[in-house]
């Protein structure tokens, strides 16, 4: 059983020890794009462009996740249209299962620009979050300071203590970048916020896919 992993970043690879845990047997093979990172602040035809060009070492794979937000809500549907035998995965902030978790009404989502301006964010919120507070913060400089090695916890802090403040209670990891902090964004939340980010849900996904 082959596996592919792609996202722009060191992300994928977040993803890929969570599936090697799941899958021992499997052959994972992860591909990232670090030359062109972050994927958040390019355009859509970039990353639709960027995405499909990079994904190519992985095709004939089983399944290929693609273990990126922006390039799930951006190239996603292009990718299925242009390789319609290949088996894909994608990755989408957890709104519905936010919204069924939180008990004040009040989300944090943590996203790049590009996930938050993208459509099928937008119709996510829409369909799952219609009667919540859906709060945004300015997390467009995480995924570079991740690949950096810069991020601090007071920088996390910074940004997501006024959703806390305002209620926040579930708080949404909307870009693997960002499963590299977790540990810190909990730590920062002290439990007053639940922190959700997909990759067991990934897991589960392609048990099934495989299966079918």
């Amino acid at each position: 059983m082959k596996i592919g992993v792609f996202d722009s970043g060191i992300g994928g690879e977040a993803v890929a020890r969570v599936l090697t845990l799941a899958f021992p047997s499997a052959d994972i093979l992860t591909v990232n794009d670090r030359e062109h990172v972050p994927y958040g602040n390019k355009t859509p035809d970039e990353v639709r462009a960027l995405t499909e060009r990079a994904i190519r070492p992985l095709l004939g794979h089983d399944v290929i996740v693609i273990a990126c937000n922006t390039a799930t809500t951006l190239a996603l549907p292009s990718l299925r249209a242009i390789y319609p035998e290949q088996k894909f995965i994608g990755i989408e902030p957890m709104i519905k299962p936010a919204a069924m978790l939180t008990q004040s009404g009040v989300i944090c989502v943590c996203a790049t620009p590009a996930t938050l301006a993208s459509e099928r964010y937008n119709e996510l919120k829409s369909n799952f979050a219609s009667n919540h507070t859906v709060i945004e913060p300015d997390c467009s400089q995480w995924a570079s300071m991740i690949e950096q090695n810069t991020m601090t916890e007071q920088h996390i802090r910074d940004t997501i203590s006024p959703a806390l403040e305002l209620g926040a209670d579930v708080i949404v990891l909307g870009c693997t970048h960002y499963h590299w902090i977790k540990g810190i964004v909990q730590r920062v939340a002290k439990h007053r916020a639940a922190v959700l980010e997909p990759s067991e849900a990934i897991a589960r996904r392609v048990a099934q896919m495989l299966a079918e």
